[in-house]
């Protein structure tokens, strides 16, 4: 249904995408990974007509393949309502029957008229369209969180979770063949990334559609990859595996190994005719009267035997020699370079570095959570999970105080200096470029300052980049990098790793590993939390319930 030949982009003297080729099929669901930056981003827009190739070509079979493609920002005309935004079929499904039987009636008389045929099957689309948004769209708009809100509810009053959100509603009921999705798990709790999951595998409407779609949430690669797709950000070009993100894991640890066994293969080698050849040298000065070393166990083999041969050997040895430095040389496996991330070590603090007792947590006077008696030690390693509205971020933003207590107490232990990550990085100052606002978190010289920047791949002229003007994922990395400088012993960081890419994720997982400070995270990404908590908070309906990490939960 999709074949793409030789795509190549490039914004100016950047190369993009190199010599792209893929092929979509129906029933595929392919997960397209990469660092950020690769290109993930692109390559879709490309598919879906919103930017153009500077060569090779894209073909869709049929041509009028239907595409829902979701890109990471909506922005939806501001007279929309969740019920104009997510409508139907302007007609009825009796007035669509009606036209259907109609438009039948007269194909069975002009079976050869191709028009007649083609709005024929638009109709049945249509008609199938009606009927999954009778049936389909409360279940949808319920199992993505929207389900409560009013129908004439205006889309600009929603936040950018729900209007990401109720744009994959929209997409997922339009019965589209070709699913491009970017990022679509961001702003899903587990529950949402459970139905979404499950839509996507089982749905009737999207069983033989071809699905692109990134993410960097490995456990959601894991249950509905049937492939992956990896674009190389050094090459810029695409490299496709069978399977999972496991399988794909799996794949390239082989690879790696193979690769590292290959060169240490080869430096032996080396070794060994670079030893021949010494021995060599020490013939020749042999037969011109020079002293050889006689020690040498491949000089005493060349002195015994002096014949031509051995003379057009030690050529051909010679000549591998210099094949192997130069044209054939094996270079050095390396990792791919990614973000370095050291939170470096916490200031000390007292054991219990937070303290609740019977808190309740809201805004404007109305309670969400009540009843929080929970304590935070150094060290411990917490996750906050619940749906989506829950309360989670409110108990954040109590927590550095920028909300206030509604009942009970709080306390925080001698020496706790707080770290606060917000989820969209709101406490950056968008006129304020990167560089400025490292300087304002330590007490760095420009100098030193750049160089800490360049340990989270803001290198060169990117760290006078205003911060209104960077990525989702480059601002992720900044409000990370704020966070190390600060030297903080309690981070409570609100969903951290959106919009980071799954290296840099396996690097800030290691980072916390590390790290001797508390943390409490708003994470739904089940795979990180499997890795790094030691303790479950989850809010649902008015209450946090806590629970040592057991992971069978996850599964």
């Amino acid at each position: 249904m999709l074949k793409i030949s030789n795509l190549s982009k490039s914004y100016g003297i950047e190369t993009i995408l190199k010599d792209i080729n893929l092929v979509v099929s129906p029933g595929e669901r392919l997960g397209l990974i990469g660092s950020n930056g690769s290109g993930k981003t692109t390559l879709l827009r490309l598919i879906a007509s919103h930017e153009q190739a500077d060569s090779g070509s894209i073909r869709l079979d049929p041509p009028g393949l239907r595409i829902g493609y979701l890109p990471q920002g909506q922005h939806p005309r501001p007279s929309d309502t969740l019920e104009s935004y997510l409508s139907g079929p302007e007609n009825g499904l009796q007035v669509i029957e009606q036209d259907l039987t109609r438009l039948a009636e007269k194909l069975a008389g002009t079976p050869q008229d191709i028009l007649l045929q083609q709005t024929y099957d638009l109709a049945l689309y249509r008609l199938e369209q009606a009927v999954v948004f009778e049936r389909h769209a409360p279940l949808a708009l319920a199992g993505l969180g929207l389900g409560g809100l009013s129908k004439q509810l205006p889309v600009a009053y929603l936040s950018g979770g729900q209007k990401t959100r109720l744009a994959l509603a929209g997409i997922l009921l339009a019965q589209p063949q070709l699913l491009l999705l970017d990022e679509p798990t961001n702003h899903l709790d587990i529950e949402m990334l459970e139905w979404l999951e499950d839509w996507l595998c089982s749905s009737p409407q999207l069983t033989t559609s071809g699905m692109l779609i990134v993410s960097h949430d490995r456990a959601f690669l894991d249950r509905i990859a049937t492939g992956i797709l990896e674009l190389d950000p050094a090459t810029h070009t695409l490299r496709s595996f069978s399977g999972n993100y496991s399988a794909y894991l799996e794949q390239k640890i082989v690879e790696q190994e193979k690769r590292w066994q290959a060169y240490r293969d080869q430096q032996d080698e080396i070794g060994r005719l670079r030893r021949s050849a010494s021995a060599i040298r020490s013939v020749a000065r042999f037969r011109k009267g020079g002293k050889a070393d006689t020690n040498d166990k491949f000089a005493r083999g060349f002195f015994g035997n002096r014949s031509a041969g051995t003379v057009r050997r030690a050529k051909a040895l010679e000549q591998r020699l210099e094949k192997l430095r130069t044209e054939d040389r094996l270079e050095k496996p390396r990792s791919t370079w990614q973000m370095k991330l050291d939170f470096g070590v916490a200031s000390a603090s007292s054991r219990d570095t937070l303290l609740l007792d019977e808190l309740s947590i809201g805004y404007d006077g109305v309670i969400l959570v009540s009843g929080i008696s929970a304590s935070v030690q150094q060290g411990s390693r917490i996750a906050l999970i619940g749906p989506n509205g829950a309360g989670k971020t409110t108990l954040l933003r109590t927590l550095i105080g920028q909300l206030p207590v509604l009942n009970g107490e709080m306390y925080l232990g001698p020496g706790v200096h707080l770290g606060y990550m917000a989820q969209e990085q709101e406490e950056l100052d968008p006129q304020m470029d990167v560089l400025g606002t490292i300087l304002m978190q330590a007490a760095f010289t420009e100098t030193a300052g750049r160089t800490f920047l360049h340990q989270f791949l803001f290198t060169g002229e990117d760290v006078f980049t205003l911060v209104g003007n960077l990525s989702y994922g480059e601002r992720a990395r900044l409000s990370l990098a704020c966070l190390v400088a600060q030297g903080c012993n309690l981070l409570l960081l609100d969903e951290p790793i959106n919009h980071l890419d799954i290296p840099a994720r396996a690097s800030f997982e290691k980072a916390l590993a590390s790290y001797q400070g508390a943390v409490i995270a708003v994470v739904h990404d089940r795979f990180f939390i499997e890795g790094f908590a030691s303790e479950v908070w989850e809010i649902e309906q008015g209450a946090l319930t806590r629970q040592l990490r057991d992971a069978s939960w996850i599964q």
